[in-house]
């Protein structure tokens, strides 16, 4: 029994120790384990294989292929700022705009234009002035000035061809109002047209809908025999919070496992001497935790949900593509 149970370990968790990291490689290929049937089997596999959503906060749930729409064309009209037009409109290109790429189409290569299937057109037009009012002592701008900060609110869709039929209930818009873009002081200002269009990551970054995405392992806690009263209070404080969690048995404070999937693992229980062999840290191998955090263009739901239809897709290009391969 003692050997079935390290045999599983080595198989199914990445162990953590005080000087190094068991189990790293995967073992479990046909024929390398007596007993185990590891041969591929897709039924097996999608009986097994399960995607649960644990959480998701606002913007937080291969993303380079997931469209979105941004600035790709700056028309500058009056630019009297600080700011050179070029800087200008790569800060503009870098705003994310809250617009649903799957209403668009991609702009045919060498069209200058655009039309209404597959442009969204922005105007930028303020210009700073005194205010009357403001104190003669006063040395704050925002007393002094009306609209010496640009922000990316002061953006506003100007529809082209018939959008405003076709999204009547449209509301396409950066998708952070506080966004400073430039500062000005009065007689400045700044008149530009921006053309957005629908582009992936890899080509520029301006068009990658996701701030971050990250995954690791299911954490695996064990503790391997009672701890209590101090030893507990200790081993809560090695932890992050919520993981363990004491409970008090019959007079005395008993630690137990709460929430291991809160941990971080930074091995703090290696460096107390009465704990380090009371605890096992593990991972477990086939047990993978996603986190997608949006720009706010596309719900990280969504996100995910188009990705893996263009990952369906490339695979699925793929093996037409073997098909077309004649045999000899």
């Amino acid at each position: 029994m003692a050997a079935r149970r390290s045999t599983d370990e080595m198989r199914e968790r990445v162990v953590l120790g005080e000087f190094g990291v068991r189990n790293v490689h995967s073992t479990d290929f046909p024929g390398n384990y007596p007993g185990y049937d590891d041969a591929w089997d897709q039924q097996r596999f999608e009986e097994e294989f399960r995607v649960d959503v644990v959480g998701e906060e606002d913007g937080l749930l291969e993303f380079d292929m997931v469209p979105t729409m941004a600035v790709e064309k700056v028309f500058v009209y009056n630019n009297t700022s600080i700011v050179q037009d070029e800087i200008l409109a790569h800060r503009l290109g870098l705003i994310p705009i809250r617009a649903d790429p799957r209403l668009f189409e991609y702009r045919n290569q060498g069209d200058e234009e655009g039309t209404e299937i597959d442009t969204l057109q922005f105007q930028l037009k303020i210009k700073c002035s005194r205010n009357p009012q403001a104190a003669k002592e006063s040395s704050d701008p925002n007393e002094l000035y009306f609209n010496h900060k640009v922000y990316s609110k002061h953006m506003t869709w100007v529809p082209l061809g018939n959008q405003t039929d076709l999204f009547p209930d449209a509301d396409f818009r950066p998708v952070h109002d506080d966004i400073l873009i430039a500062l000005l002081r009065p007689g400045q200002e700044i008149d530009v047209l921006m053309h957005c269009v629908k582009g992936i990551g890899k080509d520029h970054a301006k068009f990658s809908p996701v701030a971050t995405a990250s995954y690791r392992l299911l954490p695996d806690i064990t503790l391997l025999q009672p701890i209590e009263d101090e030893a507990a209070e200790t081993l809560q404080k090695c932890f992050s919070p919520g993981v363990i969690e004491i409970q008090n048995i019959k007079g005395k404070k008993v630690a137990r496992i709460a929430n291991a999937r809160l941990d971080t693992f930074g091995r703090e229980v290696f460096r107390h001497e009465g704990l380090k062999n009371l605890v096992r840290l593990a991972r477990v191998r086939n047990h993978y935790i996603f986190s997608v955090e949006s720009t706010g263009i596309l719900p990280p739901d969504v996100l995910v949900s188009e990705a893996i239809k263009i990952l369906m897709g490339k695979c699925q290009r793929f093996l037409n593509e073997l098909d077309a391969v004649p045999m000899e």
